[in-house]
């Protein structure tokens, strides 16, 4: 008798359980059922924007290529026509990366002033990532040490050659260059020296350091 109460107990319980979860599902199911959807959708929405970013990235990098060739096979017309349109509708980094390359094209042409204003428009270009801004601001600081003029090679670069900086190598050996260049020995000592005594220096970049001081101090200069 007691088993038989235990088991219509069960069922009467096993019933109510079941009553109770077609009620909550009556109340709660468009609820369940749109936040399942929100989530699919969500998914479905970050794959297609990766998909679509992927896709626009390779056409990009696929366009930056050939204007690439068009340059190295002398068809540099085709390349800037391809280049100057990446600037304007390109994907990510490859706006930036046209505009570098076309100041590579003037530098190239013999258009340095040109080169170097596009290269330095570029680097002060707070839209622009940090490290891109740093690399253009070097390649300005470069072109600009053929004439001689130390402050300009500063105004681009110096700031760029402290200790925290990844970029403290170029930019050392470009104001050294360039005060070496204009006649200031002192100072392009000072700069060739930061790089021969910093352990991180690339092995190239340490060897034209010494190099020039040894010239510094064949020349008597500074005695």
């Amino acid at each position: 008798m007691m088993n038989e109460n235990e088991s219509f107990i069960r069922e009467v319980n096993e019933e109510l359980r079941s009553e109770q979860m077609r009620s909550v599902w009556k109340r709660f199911a468009p609820l369940i059922i749109g936040g399942a959807a929100l989530i699919v959708l969500g998914v479905a929405g970050t794959t297609a924007w990766q998909w679509w970013e992927a896709k626009q990235s390779s056409a990009s990098g696929d366009r930056f290529l050939t204007a690439l060739k068009d340059a190295g096979e002398n068809r540099t017309a085709d390349a800037e026509k391809e280049l100057a349109a990446l600037t304007k509708d390109g994907f990510g980094a490859y706006p930036v990366l046209a505009r570098m390359r076309l100041a590579t094209l003037k530098a190239e042409k013999g258009d340095a002033a040109g080169a170097v204003a596009d290269f330095s428009a570029i680097g002060k270009d707070a839209s622009i990532p940090e490290p891109m801004r740093h690399v253009a601001r070097l390649r300005a600081a470069w072109l600009l040490i053929d004439s001689g003029d130390y402050a300009k090679v500063a105004a681009e670069v110096e700031e760029l050659a402290t200790p925290a900086s990844s970029m403290r190598h170029g930019a050392r050996e470009a104001l050294g260059l360039a005060a070496f260049k204009s006649g200031d020995y002192a100072k392009a000592r000072d700069w060739l020296q930061l790089i021969v005594d910093d352990t991180e220096a690339p092995a190239g970049t340490s060897s034209r350091a010494r190099t020039l001081l040894a010239l510094i101090t064949a020349s008597g200069k500074l005695s």
